[in-house]
């Protein structure tokens, strides 16, 4: 304890305010980048400033201390969305713990992707105190280390923010390299861009007197080569992603298809009373009725469309299965479907395809559950000091991985909610045959810019599998995007509607369909060949 007190007073003394300004800006630059903002560019320069104070720092502690800084800051502004879940009251929660609540699942996320940008920080101080005179070694090995970390957390249970979704939905071009290696190219190539650009502007102001001027400044014509070399791989990357872009194989004749979907705008604190519960049953089964009038192949709802468990004889149900019967399309409702087995019932947040013959045939369940809003993680240690926000009686328990869609109109790449940010799910089932993207979502009652930051990840899932995406939710923002990523049709948001959409199904497999994130490996193996040789020499 003594000496965790004295490191800790170490830290405080040695923490210099000027470079934590500078982290701090780096911070909100990138965040700023994101949606709703989207101020791509920001997001080839934004990292400079937190290059410069972890390479510069002498204390390896202090060099992650600083990492923590920036993630507090990039983290804290793009989720502070999460905030939104207060006010509870409505569920019988006192102000006051609605509040705790609301700040807790804030900060938790926070602090969960703050960790993994500390551990960075330490990373790229320790090796450019280790082996100070190889910085271009460093940018590599900073950028392997980053992709790594932002692929460890993607297999976690809490995940948002990547540097990706910096780019999506408007540079297009750079989104187009995800085909190659999914999502992670992009946050290789900011990372790296980034790390040239920090080599080449080391300011002298910011190398501490301990630290040797010789190991972080570099002779001017190495410096132009350096800055020639981020800008060629900017240019580069631009390049060979509108290449990708232009090179895209047209559908097959016959593959168009037309799809309706219902905005049901029912507010979550509403839609679990009874009187939310007919005003749910009535929107969908209105818009069901007029889509069917249009002529649409199925017509699809958002998460959770009807807040039940799947039971056809109760009299909500019963009516919806007959208005299916009667009109002979197919209708994708989300529900809480159970799951067979013995002893206590549970239940998936499922998205089911029902027929005329009053029983659900395609079947996909959620695989990536919210934490502390679908389940409680730690159930033992956490359970008696949160409420639990989901309106089941028991926890929900996750899909498999492996599972696929399987409808009348073929193969489909499902993905509920908070999913949208695991690229990994969306590939597994395109590999499989998903020849479209349905993403099925609430989004209540979290704000526009929330629903903004997450068609920007349903942007990045449709490029990178070369798929149409239909983003169905409850609230808003629903929307058509095509296999380029443009944007053909965004619903108001907080609203109700009804759209009837064409799209495109697609059978071709991209390189990342097909092998996955290879990058990043492929970045750590070339680290450590380098890092070898230059030992060895």
């Amino acid at each position: 304890m003594k000496a965790a007190a004295t490191w800790l007073r170490k830290l405080i003394y040695t923490w210099d305010w000027r470079q934590a300004s500078l982290v701090a800006l780096s911070g909100v630059l990138m965040a700023i980048a994101l949606p709703p903002l989207s101020l791509w560019p920001l997001a080839w320069v934004g990292l400079v400033p937190l290059w410069w104070v972890v390479v510069a720092t002498p204390s390896i502690a202090l060099a992650a201390a600083y990492g923590l800084l920036w993630g507090l800051v990039y983290y804290g502004i793009s989720l502070a969305w999460i905030t939104h879940l207060h006010p509870l009251m409505w569920m019988g929660v006192p102000w006051l713990s609605s509040v705790a609540i609301a700040l807790s699942a804030w900060i938790f996320i926070v602090i969960w992707g703050s960790v993994c940008i500390a551990a960075w920080g330490g990373a790229i101080a320790w090796l450019t105190h280790r082996w100070p005179g190889r910085r271009v070694w460093t940018v590599l090995a900073g950028t392997a280390l980053w992709c790594t970390l932002e692929t460890l957390r993607n297999y976690s249970p809490l995940d948002w923010s990547p540097l990706s979704l910096s780019q999506s939905p408007n540079n297009l071009w750079i989104l187009h390299l995800t085909r190659l290696s999914g999502p992670q190219i992009i946050s290789a190539i900011l990372v790296a861009t980034n790390g040239l650009l920090a080599v080449v502007l080391t300011p002298h102001s910011l190398i501490p007197s301990s630290f040797p001027s010789s190991h972080l400044l570099i002779p001017a014509s190495r410096r132009r080569s350096l800055a020639l070399t981020a800008c060629a791989l900017v240019f580069a990357s631009h390049l060979l992603g509108a290449r990708l872009y232009a090179q895209a194989a047209p559908a097959a004749a016959g593959q168009s298809l037309t799809l309706g979907l219902v905005q049901g705008n029912v507010p979550t604190r509403e839609k679990l009373t009874p009187q939310g519960v007919r005003q749910a049953l009535e929107g969908y089964t209105e818009g069901y009725r007029s889509l069917v009038e249009q002529g649409v192949a199925a017509v699809v709802t958002p998460e959770g469309a009807l807040p039940q468990l799947w039971n056809p004889n109760s009299p909500q149900l019963a009516a919806m299965l007959q208005t299916v019967g009667q009109a002979g399309v197919p209708l994708w409702l989300g529900t809480f479907a159970p799951v067979p087995g013995e002893g206590r019932t549970q239940y998936t947040q499922s998205i089911l395809e029902l027929r005329t013959d009053g029983q659900y045939h395609g079947r996909y369940n959620k695989v990536q559950l919210v934490p502390l809003g679908e389940y409680i993680p730690f159930e033992a240690l956490l359970g008696r000091l949160i409420s639990r926000l989901s309106p089941l009686d028991s926890y929900l328990v996750p899909g498999q991985p492996m599972q696929q869609f399987e409808t009348s109109v073929g193969k489909v790449t499902v993905g509920i909610c908070y999913e949208s940010a695991y690229s990994r799910l969306f590939r597994r089932q395109t590999r499989a045959g998903g020849e479209f993207v349905v993403t099925a979502s609430n989004n209540d009652p979290y704000p526009v810019w929330m629903m903004q930051q997450h068609h920007g990840f349903d942007v990045l899932r449709a490029v990178e599998s070369d798929r149409w995406a239909l983003r169905v939710t409850n609230t808003g923002l629903s929307g058509l995007v095509d296999n380029h990523g443009r944007t053909l049709w965004l619903g108001e948001p907080q609203t109700y509607l009804v759209h009837r959409a064409e799209l495109e199904r697609r059978q071709t497999l991209t390189p990342y369909v097909r092998w996955g994130d290879w990058l990043t490996p492929l970045l750590l193996g070339l680290t450590v060949a380098w890092g070898w040789w230059g030992v060895s020499r």
